[in-house]
């Protein structure tokens, strides 16, 4: 299978063509991570997306909670593991978002492979090609909004439950 077809599972170049794909092809560089290893952390600078070509990761988010006046619980909580076989791209809310921070941690829990495109690569390739930036655009723009309808339904379920809990 060429690197093109791999590519070309991912959401982020849905109804783009082979010659389209090239483009990227070009920029993503590959990085391997091994087992136990951090990609990258909650707060840091996102300058990157990912695309897991090979292995799994966990998500991570920190739960802050304040105990006291300056005492905060910071254990961090999995929200969702995934593989290399779903073929996923994280990292887009820091390339999109106006503070530029990762919103979560990713950690590899197996030896990964990752290709990684940086934001600069990403954005000249939108504004050289429109009909290419508009794709990959209405692509992450519905990858975020499917993150954000599970983060809600999730929101929904913890309050209801806290909610039973209280009401006891």
């Amino acid at each position: 299978m060429s690197e093109n077809q791999q590519f070309e599972k991912y959401r982020i170049f849905n109804n783009l063509d082979n010659i389209q794909i090239g483009h990227f092809e070009k920029v993503i560089e590959e990085k391997t991570f091994t087992a136990g290893k951090v990609i990258f952390a909650e707060g840091d600078i996102g300058d990157s997306l990912f695309l897991l070509l090979d292995g799994e990761v966990e998500i991570n988010q920190a739960l802050t909670l304040q105990l006291t006046k300056n005492d905060y619980d910071t254990r961090e909580k999995s929200i969702i593991n995934l593989s290399s076989i779903d073929h996923p791209v994280f990292g887009e809310m820091s390339i999109l978002g106006t503070e530029d921070k990762r919103t979560a941690t990713v950690k590899a829990i197996s030896n990964c492979t990752m290709g990684i495109i940086m934001k600069h690569d990403l954005f000249d390739i939108c504004q050289t090609d429109p009909e290419i930036g508009f794709v990959v655009m209405k692509n992450i723009a519905s990858i975020v909004t499917d993150n954000l309808i599970k983060a809600n339904i999730n929101v929904l379920k913890l309050t209801t439950a806290f909610s039973l809990i209280l009401g006891k």
